[in-house]
């Protein structure tokens, strides 16, 4: 008893939980269990919400793991006996901050995700747990119909999301969410789908093929774009998440809303940009007679300035080009599509002498972009005769590939465009036999292995060499083969800085 306020009773309370009891309670009713704890509790202690915790309190069945750099248990503190009214609210405090340790693990892990697929992976398996589910579904579906869309499912293979897709869309519950639907502008339970008197037939039916009796559905709802998808996760019985849990989830359903929004944002970007590039390019490759081309282009998640390209020539001949900007994204595409265009401009006036077209191209690029250097190679080919002329700006040397031998094209030494006051440098003759391979390049293909120059050039030399005489008749099968064998293990699709051009050039 307070003897200053006798009518004021406080409870006897160690001083790490003290807490004003009526006041708590009230902001608990008001705000909900988390965010009354967020305002009350003690400030400038963070290591104390990443104390281990028991991996089940009050009803929360985690299966996260502890981090790597938790703290060490402070020493117990005595607490009051069992029964006094102390020993309730310890309990309760003792809920919320396991609570909250879990959903501060959680949206650390969804955080580390930069892909769209990492996270809707991420959110599907963090949601399972929080609402005590096995199974489930995330549908991406941006509110503004620009994309993109994707459906990803948990513990679901791709032929059980095939059955759900064919139940009508207003019967699911991230149907009614998606579109808009009345009552469907927030969670939406369904404790006992077999139960219901009104379920749709195809949703009965799907749902007794795939053994789920409940689900419970939420929107993805970002404050600045808006809707992005809902989700839905899968009970093998009848049940619905209690309270507790449904705040939970709510609380990690916001923070991932706006987590996807900008991976959207960006996905957009990559898509935009690789787009773009890809324009810039040449959409496909001339026939020429006596001669078969092929082509392989990677581009990095910025967009970079790598390019080649291919045009037929008067008096049959043909011109083939590779080359690479400096710098790396929107600027980098736009510079690389504007030197593409003034090569071929140079090429189609004055493509017998490759030296004089990379001299055209290097006093343009150095009176409009000064700030800018840039790699070029230029071959000008007769395919009847077999014979190639060429010249290199600081690019890499081109491979030649046949039976009876696999090596690269001597050329001479000289500068990238743009370094020097004025560029030349001797152009190089190069006759071809029959059934022989010309693989132009761009140093993306050597950076790309992660080995040294020398190093990289030898894997070079030896996956041509290795290419098996029965693909040695097809220019798609020699770059694919070489292409596999430098990048293996999907590393040519990876997320890179470096752009890969390859382009092969067989003559018959």
């Amino acid at each position: 008893m307070d003897t200053r306020n006798p009518g004021r009773t406080m409870l006897d309370i160690p001083s790490r939980v003290r807490v004003h009891v009526e006041t708590l309670l009230a902001a608990q009713n008001d705000m909900g269990v988390c965010d009354a704890f967020e305002q009350y509790a003690p400030v400038g202690k963070p290591d104390d919400m990443n104390a281990p915790h028991p991996p089940k309190v009050a009803g929360i069945d985690s299966t996260v793991p502890s981090p790597a750099h938790t703290v060490a248990p402070a020493p117990a503190v005595p607490g009051p006996p069992p029964g006094a009214p102390g020993a309730l609210l310890q309990d309760r405090l003792a809920g919320w901050v396991s609570d909250l340790t879990t959903l501060h693990e959680l949206t650390e892990r969804l955080i580390r995700t930069d892909t769209l697929d990492s996270a809707l992976q991420e959110l599907l398996h963090a949601g399972a747990a929080l609402v005590g589910a096995r199974r489930g579904l995330v549908v991406l579906e941006p509110g503004d119909g620009l994309g993109p869309d994707t459906t990803i499912g948990l513990g679901l293979a791709r032929a059980d999301l095939g059955h759900i897709e064919t139940v009508p869309r207003s019967a699911m519950s991230y149907g009614r969410i998606l579109d808009g639907l009345p009552g469907a502008d927030g969670e939406i339970a369904e404790p006992d789908l077999l139960a219901e008197d009104g379920l749709d037939p195809r949703h009965r039916e799907v749902a007794a093929r795939l053994g789920y009796a409940a689900c419970y559905a939420l929107p993805l709802t970002a404050e600045t774009a808006g809707r992005t998808g809902a989700a839905v996760w899968l009970y093998d019985e009848p049940a619905e998440p209690v309270e507790r849990q449904r705040h939970l989830i709510g609380l990690y359903a916001r923070y991932a809303a706006e987590h996807l929004a900008l991976l959207v944002e960006v996905e957009r970007t990559r898509a935009c940009v690789a787009t773009i590039s890809e324009e810039l390019l040449p959409s496909r490759l001339p026939r020429v007679a006596g001669v078969q081309l092929a082509a392989r282009h990677r581009t990095g998640p910025r967009g970079g300035g790598d390019w080649y390209d291919a045009l037929p020539l008067p008096d049959a001949a043909l011109g083939l080009a590779v080359g690479s900007v400096t710098g790396s994204g929107p600027s980098a595409v736009a510079a690389m599509g504007r030197l593409r265009a003034s090569l071929r401009a140079y090429a189609v006036m004055e493509g017998e002498d490759p030296v004089a077209v990379l001299s055209d191209l290097e006093l343009l690029l150095r009176l409009t972009e000064p700030a800018r250097s840039a790699t070029a190679l230029f071959a000008y080919c007769e395919p009847a005769l077999r014979k190639i002329t060429l010249a290199g700006a600081g690019h890499c040397p081109p491979l030649l590939v046949g039976e009876r031998r696999t090596e690269f094209v001597e050329t001479s030494v000289s500068a990238p465009l743009g370094m020097l006051a004025c560029w030349e440098a001797p152009s190089v003759e190069l006759q071809a036999e029959a059934g022989e391979t010309v693989l132009l390049y761009t140093d993306g293909l050597l950076h790309r292995t992660g080995d040294a120059t020398d190093r990289a050039f030898a894997r070079l030399h030896a996956a041509a060499a290795g290419v098996p005489k029965a693909m040695r008749n097809d220019p798609d099968a020699i770059a694919e083969h070489v292409l596999r064998t430098m990048l293996p293990d999907g590393l040519d699709a990876q997320d890179s800085t470096e752009d890969v051009v390859l382009l092969a050039a067989r003559f018959e």
